[in-house]
């Protein structure tokens, strides 16, 4: 099946944009079954000194036992199945990689969200692929370029979509999910990587 892409022209990055990766019927299925399926979990972490509870609810799946950490947590994979290793075979076969990994988040409402960060671990690697699956309420998606401050983007993220970050952009650019006061639904946003 072709799949329409919008390539983000931005300086610094290599980020492309599927509107319909899975159709809509699709989405709201992996929707609803990974809401269920999946062991959603509220961890605390640390901004600025102070303990304070996630703004989301996450969960950590992979392939290779490794654990992942990020903002002073430290989590520990479940094991692919069922419909999540069934989207990650479809996220491979698209961007030609073995992604080992996948942080999925929960945005409950608009006040759940995701701060100013880039995805630089270095369990990443230098130069890594990052590929973002959302499902449910669609919610806007910010870039900022981390020396260029001139240089920003906002993106709605649909139903269904991809988003795939690549080469450089981690090095150059930061990414967040702001707040909102509108009275929003549930969104789920699988990021697929890879953890060397």
């Amino acid at each position: 099946m072709f799949q329409e892409k919008l390539d983000l022209d931005l300086q610094d990055a290599d980020i492309r944009y599927y509107p319909n990766f899975f159709s809509f019927d699709e989405a709201s299925r992996y929707f609803k079954i990974l809401k269920e399926m999946i062991p959603w979990q509220q961890d605390d972490i640390k901004v600025f000194g102070k303990i304070y509870p996630q703004p989301r609810l996450t969960s950590l799946y992979g392939n290779n036992g490794k654990s992942y950490s990020y903002s002073n947590i430290t989590m520990v994979p479940n094991s692919f199945e069922g419909e999540l290793l069934e989207i990650k075979e479809k996220v491979d076969k698209e961007v030609g990689d073995i992604f080992t990994t996948c942080l999925l988040n929960l945005y409950r409402d608009g006040r759940d969200s995701n701060g100013w960060h880039a995805d630089d671990e270095k369990e990443l690697g230098p130069n890594p692929t990052i590929a973002s699956i959302s499902l449910g309420q669609e919610r806007y998606f910010h870039l900022r370029h981390k020396n260029n401050k001139s240089l920003k983007h906002k993106i709605l993220l649909g139903h269904g979509s991809l988003l795939l970050m690549q080469g450089a952009t981690q090095h150059h650019w930061q990414h967040q999910i702001p707040k909102t006061t509108k009275k929003i639904g549930e969104r789920i946003n699988l990021t697929f990587r890879i953890i060397h």
